[in-house]
């Protein structure tokens, strides 16, 4: 009797202890949550049909809109117009176009109408002609004082809680997480450690010429595009820096549909999670209209294929994480 009640004290402090907490404490107890414990599970488990070796433990996600906010527009997109202002300032010949002119005036209308062609102009001119290792730092700069134009949040305060659970989750399984955005490399990886625990060899993004400069012996950023890390792109860019397919692929928009279905195409177990922002309380509602994170495929197309649509006001307790 004497062992049994101590084996029984052994296990109730057992679950008193981390390693029976809650992985995801942020969602709210509904199938989402379910769903993805099971897959983590079934994959984990040398003892499962789907067991999936470590070194196959692959998971990508995209940034805007999927691991942090992207209303009104992207958030890189607003650090290019507030240092375009800047620089028009001090050099007006740089507005070289009705695009510029109008984004350093603040009229986005042009802009949009423009379309990506349009942010892309409005990023060259803004983040060329310095060092990475400087434009990394100014990004860093920007993010201490930027505040958002509704929330009035730090923009790197605005991750979403219940994402960054699953990241940690994921690796406290053996997955490596990456970030597969059609944000700018240099962007992203100037937060990404400290935001995500992602180092900047784990990002994929879009990315600008990059020139050696011999005599000053640094990276110099161009004003040309390299390549754009965005639909079509997303495995493409998976496939040049990871070499293998992921098998968890989290996005929230039509341009992570190409990598999700990149994903699924491959055969063997895969979990495909769609963040749909449906909580226009606690961040932002939108899925098939505007310009920014449209959704329509995903929703329509998702549900058949198997992925997980994510409802952000049913499914997340809790967004930001210093609620």
């Amino acid at each position: 009797m004497r062992h049994f009640l101590s084996v029984c004290l052994a296990v109730s402090a057992l679950g008193a202890t981390p390693l029976f907490a809650d992985p995801l404490p942020s969602w709210n107890d509904t199938e989402a949550k379910a769903a993805i414990i099971d897959f983590v599970e079934r994959v984990t488990d040398p003892a499962s049909p789907d067991y999936v070796t470590p070194d196959a433990r692959i998971a990508t996600f995209d940034n805007d809109g999927t691991l942090w906010a992207e209303q009104p527009f992207y958030f890189q997109f607003l650090y290019a117009l507030d240092r375009l202002r800047e620089r028009a300032e001090a050099d007006p010949s740089i507005l070289t176009s009705d695009v510029l002119r109008a984004a350093a005036e603040g009229d986005l209308g042009p802009v949009l109408h423009a379309g990506e062609q349009g942010l892309l102009e409005v990023v060259a001119v803004s983040h060329s002609g310095m060092t990475v290792e400087a434009f990394q730092a100014d990004v860093r700069d920007w993010l201490e004082t930027a505040r958002h134009p509704e929330t009035g949040m730090r923009y790197d305060a605005m991750l979403y809680q219940p994402m960054l659970e699953l990241l940690a989750y994921l690796r406290d399984e053996g997955f490596s997480t990456w970030i597969v955005s059609g944000g700018g490399v240099h962007f992203i990886r100037a937060f990404a450690s400290e935001a995500y625990n992602i180092p900047p060899w784990q990002v994929i993004g879009t990315r600008a010429t990059v020139s050696y400069d011999e005599e000053n012996r640094v990276l110099m950023k161009g004003p040309e595009i390299g390549f754009i890390d965005d639909k079509a792109g997303k495995p493409v860019g998976i496939d040049q820096q990871i070499g293998a397919v992921p098998i968890f692929i989290g996005g929230n928009s039509d341009g992570d549909f190409a990598m999700l279905d990149y994903g699924s195409a491959q055969g063997g177990p895969f979990f495909g999670l769609i963040v749909h922002h449906t909580d226009a309380e606690r961040e932002f509602a939108y899925d098939r209209e505007g310009p920014v994170g449209k959704l329509v495929r995903g929703l329509d197309e998702g549900p058949g294929k198997g992925w997980l649509i994510v409802d952000m006001a049913r499914d997340w307790g809790q967004v930001w994480p210093a609620e």
